[in-house]
């Protein structure tokens, strides 16, 4: 099965810890998306990220295309809130040399654009970007 991780889950060894048996495809686009922090955190209020379909064709989001065993599908659901804020969706996800895939990602449901994020959640994020060298 083909994921697309954005945001504070684009980290390898944050998904190692939590799904042993997976690989790395690669960097990916996501396009007419933009990353914003509004999902409500069920937990504690604060904002999470979300890839919010703009319909703008400038506009992306870069993530991790994952290829992960589809025994762990509900345990990756588990893991990214379906159901407490984030839905499952079927998105078309786009190469630096365009190839385009197919893949699963998870969608915000509960926003609020007045919500921000906690500076250890913003560390997790960072640090996703990192492990898929999209920073330095």
């Amino acid at each position: 099965m083909k994921y697309f991780s954005y945001g504070s889950n684009m980290s390898h060894q944050r998904l190692e810890y939590r799904i042993s048996d997976f690989s790395v495809i690669g960097v990916f686009r996501l396009d007419e998306h933009d990353l914003r922090f509004h999902k409500i955190s069920t937990k504690d209020g604060s904002g999470k990220c979300d890839a919010f379909f703009t319909g703008k064709e400038d506009d992306f989001v870069l993530g991790v295309l994952y290829e992960i065993e589809e025994k762990d599908r509900v345990k990756l659901g588990m893991i990214e809130g379906l159901g407490y804020g984030y839905d499952e969706k079927s998105i078309s996800v786009v190469s630096d040399d365009g190839l385009e895939v197919k893949a699963l990602t998870y969608i915000a449901t509960n926003i609020n654009a007045a919500k921000s994020p906690y500076t250890w959640y913003l560390k997790h994020v960072l640090e996703g970007a990192k492990s898929a060298n999209l920073l330095t």
